[in-house]
């Protein structure tokens, strides 16, 4: 009877060492926030479930990593020119959420704002993605370490700023303002007669910036060259990144769509998790799980126990 102990115990540690193996795909990923400005920056975050903060101060050249799981959805924002008290109590120039405290609290971004969003797991794959859709405050970058897939970078790290046209400037020129925000008219929101990709065009504003950061959203039907997949990776989100660093990153990134995520699978994909995205619902998406690998590892040892039974 000792070897069929012995047997048992070989299994059973068989399976630990599979399911450990097996967990990256179902731990979610980790999020690295890199500030370097020449200032500090607040990152403010929305999604479901909550992350461990919705909002906090991330000084000069300082990092700061959370982690997410398998199945978040959100969004991340840099705000500038914040004024908080000693208990935290305050409002930013730009990007401000409204919470009135560092922390969020479940508010988004005041427009204009810079957003890099995020489903993860979503099947098997990450979908992410910069947008300029609310506007811009700030250069961002995306970047992926581990995974597979394309995982390509991706972001906007030109001074939009300083090119922005009058009629979008915000009023003391430290963001500047998608055409909807600034006119708000349906041919500019994509609303109305025309909500769809058939009816509302890019326009003239929103290809000044494509033109500037041809991988960022620029309008909301912009999804074949601004969504990005990668499967089992932890990402870096870079406020005010060097263009070096993102040239660089690009030629060290392998890819067959030129730094793009598969435009077949975007666009199939794209109407459901887009919805999501903008909820923060992260309920209807199919989640890995280890279940169907437990249950096939406990008919195999159930199997093998037999079998030596039979025969001892």
């Amino acid at each position: 009877m000792g070897l069929f102990y012995n047997m048992i115990l070989s299994l059973a540690t068989m399976m630990m060492m599979m399911m450990l193996f097996f967990s990256k795909d179902v731990s979610g990923a980790t999020f690295t926030f890199v500030n370097k400005c020449d200032f500090t920056v607040w990152p403010g975050i929305l999604g479901t479930p909550t992350l461990d903060t919705t909002g906090f101060e991330l000084s000069k050249g300082d990092s700061k990593s959370y982690q997410a799981p398998t199945g978040w959805s959100g969004r991340f924002w840099g705000r500038t020119g914040c004024n908080f008290d000693g208990s935290g109590h305050g409002s930013c120039t730009t990007a401000d959420c409204g919470s009135g405290q560092i922390e969020c609290n479940g508010a988004g971004a005041t427009p204009p704002a810079t957003l890099a969003e995020f489903t993860l797991g979503s099947g098997t794959m990450d979908f992410y993605d910069v947008s300029l859709v609310d506007g811009y405050n700030l250069p961002m970058m995306v970047e992926v370490s581990g995974g597979s897939g394309a995982c390509a970078p991706t972001g906007c790290v030109v001074d939009l700023n300083r090119s922005c046209p009058t009629e979008l400037r915000a009023d003391d020129g430290s963001a500047c303002r998608s055409a909807c925000e600034a006119f708000g008219t349906p041919e500019y929101c994509c609303s109305g007669a025309y909500n769809s990709p058939a009816t509302c065009a890019p326009s003239v504003y929103s290809q000044m910036f494509k033109s500037a950061c041809p991988k960022s959203y620029s309008y909301a039907y912009d999804d074949a060259t601004s969504t990005f997949t990668c499967t089992g990776a932890d990402y870096t989100v870079t406020f005010c990144p060097s263009v070096a660093s993102q040239k660089s990153t690009a030629k060290s990134t392998p890819s067959t769509d030129s730094g793009l995520g598969s435009a077949e699978t975007v666009l199939s994909n794209g109407s459901t998790w887009l919805a999501n995205l903008a909820t923060g619902d992260s309920s209807t998406r199919k989640q890995p799980s280890c279940a169907l690998l437990q249950f096939a590892l406990i008919l195999t040892t159930i199997s093998l126990t037999q079998s030596f039974l039979q025969y001892h």
